[in-house]
């Protein structure tokens, strides 16, 4: 059985960072549960990370760049790229299936176990199963609205929900 899951949505503008994602987790063609927190605060609350993937695995990879950001005092663009080489060379890091989205107000980073550390152009990323169609969602609102980062990604995870059927309505909303 393959276990899908999740749209994670990030849009950095006017000097803060929203990111949101979905709570449904699905099992083959069973939504086994709706309200997962896939997207919560780090490093005192000054960076923000979502993840895609295997519950566990993304997880783990938190705790690995909570670390990270200990080790090099919030710099969160150094301790992406650490985390990145770890991830890539560990035996057991490399296993891992996931992929980070983090970000604060000066970066926005998408993490993947092949070593990418990713920051887009536009300020706007996402992950996940329904990541495509919310980051198109995104990008037409930032470039056509004058709305908030919190309002473009809530708006833009709903247009998500509404097409992915691996992406809910249950949507945790986190602001810097």
């Amino acid at each position: 059985m393959r276990i899908r899951s999740t749209t994670i949505i990030a849009v950095k503008r006017d000097g803060h960072l929203a990111m949101a994602g979905d709570g449904q987790v699905t099992l083959d063609k069973t939504v086994m549960k709706h309200g997962a927190r896939k997207v919560r605060r780090m490093a005192g609350g000054k960076v923000i990370g979502g993840f895609a993937g295997s519950a566990a695995d993304g997880l783990t990879l938190y705790e690995k760049l909570e670390g990270k950001l200990d080790e090099y005092n919030g710099n969160l663009l150094r301790a992406a790229v650490e985390m990145a080489k770890d991830w890539r060379m560990d035996r057991y890091l490399r296993r891992l299936e996931a992929l980070l989205l983090v970000g604060n107000p000066e970066h926005l980073l998408v993490l993947s176990g092949t070593g990418d550390v990713i920051e887009p152009d536009d300020g706007i990323a996402a992950v996940g199963s329904g990541g495509p169609y919310a980051l198109a969602a995104a990008r037409a609102l930032v470039k056509h609205s004058s709305l908030s980062p919190e309002e473009i990604v809530k708006e833009a995870l709903a247009v998500a929900a509404g097409i992915c059927i691996y992406t809910n309505n249950e949507t945790v909303v986190e602001v810097i």
